[in-house]
């Protein structure tokens, strides 16, 4: 496998961030898959450099990135060094983030216009909702996804104290950050709802499309997947059964060796891909 590790790509929101290559080891052009990470997520977090080495072993490309605005630099893209920029990130920047990635990916010769779309988590959202307006993604696969993007609202019962203060904190839970969201998230989406409608979205996908989600996952239960697949023309479901919502995967992961639930979400996904028409 050859892996091209930390490209800098120009950002359309005065911000760099890091993407990572994973290519086969022959010559030739290559169907692509571009992975969205999720939220607190980032492109070299836990065991998804293992999962996309599955990829590659199957004749895939695979591509990664740190969405710009998600609290990693370039200097420490593992790390959530910058909490401002974690607090100033909104769904229309992950969205031109992904639009500059798939601009790369459509002009590299190393690729084939057979472009594949996966998003974990809000990621995945994202996916539904870009895949449903941008015809170079020509498969679609989420992996534990939210069914809305307007699931950090719902609930929210200090709504009026967050646009009051401007700021409402979370806690990570791995780091023991306190991590901002500004205000501005929720002004961004609200602005642009119709844009980030996940339910418009998944009833417009013509491209395939595979949900698979874990059954024991207690971030985003499984009932997001059943809304999205009711909510889709065609999409394929697949439950991994008694699977968490980063199916066994870890960060830090320093094995090669996939968790068995992992091992099926690579083989689901892969299967489902070289079952289209490559």
């Amino acid at each position: 496998m050859n892996v091209r590790k930390d490209i800098k790509v120009v950002g359309k929101h005065g911000r760099s961030f890091l993407m990572d290559v994973y290519l086969p080891d022959n010559d030739g052009v290559f169907p692509v898959v571009v992975f969205a990470h999720g939220f607190k997520g980032f492109k070299d977090w836990g065991h998804w450099h293992a999962i996309a080495a599955e990829f590659v072993k199957e004749g895939f490309a695979f591509v990664t990135f740190n969405f710009s605005h998600n609290g990693t630099t370039l200097e420490q893209p593992s790390d959530f060094a910058d909490l401002v920029a974690f607090g100033r990130n909104n769904y229309s920047k992950e969205w031109d983030d992904l639009d500059v990635v798939l601009d790369y990916v459509e002009k590299d010769p190393l690729f084939s216009s057979n472009i594949s779309l996966i998003g974990h988590s809000r990621g995945g959202g994202l996916s539904v909702v870009k895949t449903a307006k941008d015809q170079r993604i020509k498969n679609l696969i989420t992996w534990a996804s939210v069914s809305s993007l307007g699931y950090v609202f719902e609930g929210q019962a200090k709504m009026e104290e967050w646009r009051s203060e401007g700021v409402h904190y979370i806690i990570n839970g791995r780091t023991g950050q306190r991590m901002p969201l500004f205000y501005q998230l929720y002004e961004d989406y609200i602005k642009n709802r119709e844009r980030f409608n996940t339910k418009d979205a998944a009833a417009a996908i013509n491209v395939p499309w595979l949900i698979i989600h874990g059954s024991d996952d207690p971030a985003v239960p499984e009932v997001h997947a059943h809304k999205l697949h009711e909510w889709s023309k065609d999409a394929r479901v697949s439950i991994i059964q008694d699977a968490n919502h980063v199916f066994g995967g870890r960060h830090p992961y320093k094995s090669d060796e996939l968790p068995p639930h992992s091992r099926q979400l690579a083989s689901l996904s892969i299967n489902f891909l070289k079952n289209q028409n490559f």
